[in-house]
């Protein structure tokens, strides 16, 4: 598959996905992804940007939604326009996914919503490849079900993202062999900041430990994944959504500096032995 002219999995280079968890206003999500640019040419990797337009899934009524797809349109647009990087967002209901494919390059159906016929269908039609999230509550081998409903539906193009899976309460785990399964029916994304999420842990929002991203993000990418799922904000501490999941520039650089060496290194034995 492609995302715009990046090709992602089947032996292609290691794609990174990052950006801003919602966008809180154009200029400042202008800066945050020329920043992002910046980041993944120094380190030579494919960059896609993503960021949310509407955080529909919230746990409280008065969480911060972001501006709304009109106004979170245009800001994609603009982003594409300054940066020319290819453009991922997610969508939440069939009105959705035909305006979102007028700027982005990629659809993203949200994990809580990977089961929901009619989205998958609208997201089929829009003509656009769907990265679809896997739900914490779905068994990995279970996707291979989500992934033929899109293609039922005329989308060939399907990443999968994981996140993790629930485990009790207000907790997630990793399951690095489900990556591996994943990969037998479709390419695979690592979501390295939600995976460290504490889902409703924070009293009436999601609690996180932005500690265990960096840990995660290396082992997926040992474990052989396609793309690199990480969300980062100039502030963390002060982001209006999930900012316990998110980690500052300067923690990105570190990390893509590690896992462009894990990567290269996994690259260069396979070559060896082959």
């Amino acid at each position: 598959m492609r995302i715009g002219k990046i090709p992602v999995g089947d032996g292609a280079p290691l794609v990174l996905i990052s950006g801003l968890n919602v966008i809180e206003n154009e200029a400042d999500t202008i800066e945050v992804a020329r920043t992002i640019q910046q980041l993944a040419e120094k380190y030579d990797f494919p960059v896609v940007f993503k960021a949310s337009f509407d955080k529909a899934n919230r746990s409280r009524h008065d969480s911060f939604r972001g501006p709304g797809i009109d106004e979170g349109l245009r800001t994609l647009a603009a982003v594409k326009t300054e940066t020319g990087m290819p453009i991922l967002t997610d969508v939440h209901d069939p009105s959705q996914p035909k305006l979102a494919a007028q700027v982005a390059d990629i659809i993203q159906v949200p994990a809580f919503l990977m089961r929901q016929t009619d989205l998958i269908a609208a997201c089929a039609a829009a003509g656009r490849p769907v990265n679809l999230k896997k739900g914490q509550f779905i068994a990995p081998h279970d996707m291979g079900h989500a992934v033929d409903k899109l293609k039922h539906f005329g989308c060939d193009d399907v990443l999968i993202t994981d996140r993790g899976t629930c485990f009790g309460y207000n907790n997630l785990v990793t399951d690095m062999q489900g990556l591996v399964q994943m990969r037998s029916f479709a390419p695979v994304c690592f979501d390295a900041t939600h995976a460290v999420q504490y889902p409703g842990a924070n009293g009436g929002s999601s609690g996180g430990d932005r500690r265990f991203v960096a840990p995660l993000a290396r082992a997926a990418v040992a474990a052989g994944i396609d793309a690199l799922f990480i969300e980062a904000h100039p502030d963390p501490e002060h982001a209006p959504c999930d900012g316990p999941s998110q980690i500052s520039f300067e923690e990105l650089d570190r990390l893509l500096a590690e896992v462009r060496a894990i990567d290269s290194a996994l690259r260069e034995t396979r070559a060896a032995w082959s």
